[in-house]
C-alpha cells in the first residue's frame, strides 16, 4: 500500500491540500493502483525549520521582504 509523505511549509489551506492529494490520486489511478490502498499524509512544518542551499529559509524571506 503506497504511503505519499509530503513536507511543506505550514499556511496552506485545507482547500489546497485537497486540491492537490486529489491530482495525486489520480496520477495513482491513471497507473491502476487502487485509491483505496493510498495514503497521504501532509507535514507542515514552520518556515524557522527550512533551510534551501545550506540558508536559512525565514533569513531569505525577510530579506525579501525589505
Amino acid at each position: 500500500m503506497p504511503v505519499v509523505k509530503i513536507d511543506i511549509l505550514e499556511g496552506r489551506t485545507n482547500e489546497q491540500k485537497e486540491k492537490l492529494a486529489k491530482s495525486i490520486m489520480q496520477a495513482f489511478e491513471e497507473n491502476q493502483i487502487p485509491k483505496e490502498w493510498v495514503t497521504i499524509m501532509f507535514n507542515e512544518n514552520p518556515v524557522e525549520n527550512w533551510a534551501v542551499a545550506g540558508d536559512m529559509l525565514s533569513e531569505k524571506i525577510k530579506k525579501e521582504k525589505k
